[in-house]
């Protein structure tokens, strides 16, 4: 479930992870089910050497899919401050001009969709991208 995946066809063509993709690859989908079993059994914690979730992975890729399976993340921050997803959510969208559907809004149909374009547009500053040769090598 690491951000630099071995997988050249979850790379777009300009080197860029695609996360969307990465989330279909049956790999991660076992990685993310071993995760959520461990889950089960004790408490987990994904960890990452990013502060902030809106630079991270975990937030980026794997926390669209834990949501699908309704599992809510809660957010480590410095100092340990928790945050929650729909807070780190309200963040995001108000960060690429989406403050109209964030959780606080009287009107949030369209959120979702919304949310998906955020993640995208977050994820072209803060996705890993490889280089054209590496993926080759992959």
């Amino acid at each position: 479930m690491g951000g630099r995946p071995a997988d050249p066809r979850v790379y777009r063509e300009d080197g860029l992870v695609d996360y969307a993709a990465r989330r279909r690859a049956p790999d991660f989908i076992e990685g993310l089910e071993r995760a959520l079993a461990l889950s089960g059994a004790s408490v987990a914690a994904l960890m990452c050497a990013e502060e902030d979730p809106l630079q991270c992975h975990r937030f980026l890729m794997i926390c669209p899919s834990l949501l699908e399976r309704s599992v809510t993340p809660v957010h480590i921050r410095r100092g340990g401050a928790l945050e929650s997803q729909s807070d780190a959510e309200d963040r995001l969208l108000v960060l690429h001009g989406f403050d109209d559907v964030t959780s606080t809004s009287l009107f949030t149909s369209g959120r979702e969709d919304a949310l998906r374009d955020a993640l995208v547009l977050q994820s072209k500053d803060f996705a890993f991208r490889a280089s054209a040769e590496a993926i080759e090598y992959y």
